[in-house]
């Protein structure tokens, strides 16, 4: 079985690499960090060393194994295009998701400049959705890099929030998730940071996905905006029945 997820806009996790690096004010309250430690003491062999970067050869092959199509979050506890993972590497994760193409695959990377780096390099199937995370405005020339590459669906993680974007350049953009930081130290999301985004998205005819205010408590906040939830996804695919 695949691993099924919390995460409101995936149904499915994959984990052929784990562990990572603190590269921007984003990665201040990791939560992959924080599981990768509760896993690790409870004994979970792929994080014998913590968040170290680790590969896990034995795991690259399960999206065969899993018949039923999924929508699946690549290396939630990892960057694939961390400097620690090597190219032949990531290629063989390329590989399989090019192989079990009845699968959606969902990329993240805060590491931009290595993605457009290595794109020539890479088989981009139409069923390989690459994005970006962006924190605030300073972190906005990731998404410069990510519409450079050959990607089919291009989209934005705006998690955690952590500043406005008032100008967000969503040229070639198929997507952009909305949310707020959660968990110990959560940082404060202002609204109108979010409104303005989502009003950025409507102008521009984008899909826009508002995931949660965040918090200590997440669930307590919930994840209304202005009276009403945001799903949209991108190319009419489903999650959960919200389209």
């Amino acid at each position: 079985m695949a691993a099924n997820s919390a995460i409101e806009w995936t149904e499915s996790t994959w984990n052929p690499a784990t562990g990572c690096t603190k590269i921007s004010h984003g990665c201040q309250h990791c939560y992959a960090e924080r599981m990768a430690k509760r896993l690790k003491a409870m004994g979970q062999p792929n994080y014998a060393n913590g968040f170290r970067v680790a590969l896990h050869a034995h795991a690259l092959e399960l999206p065969l194994t899993w018949k039923t199509p999924q929508v699946i979050f690549v290396n939630s506890m990892s960057d694939l295009f961390h400097e620690d993972i090597p190219l032949q590497f990531i290629q063989k994760v390329f590989d399989v998701m090019n192989r079990a193409d009845w699968h959606t695959y969902q990329i993240l990377t805060k590491r931009s400049a290595r993605l457009l780096e290595l794109d020539s390099q890479l088989r981009w199937a139409g069923n390989i959705w690459m994005g970006v995370s962006v924190e605030n405005q300073d972190c906005s020339y990731r998404i410069n890099h990510l519409r450079q590459t050959r990607s089919k669906v291009k989209f934005l993680s705006l998690e955690p929030l952590l500043g406005p974007i008032p100008t967000l350049s969503l040229k070639s953009i198929d997507w952009v998730i909305a949310g707020g930081e959660s968990g110990p130290g959560a940082r404060t999301m202002d609204p109108e940071w979010v409104l303005d985004i989502r009003d950025q998205c409507v102008a521009s005819k984008v899909p826009f996905f508002f995931k949660q205010w965040g918090g200590f408590n997440k669930k307590k906040k919930g994840r209304m905006l202005e009276g009403r939830t945001w799903e949209q996804m991108p190319t009419c695919l489903s999650i959960g029945g919200v389209e």
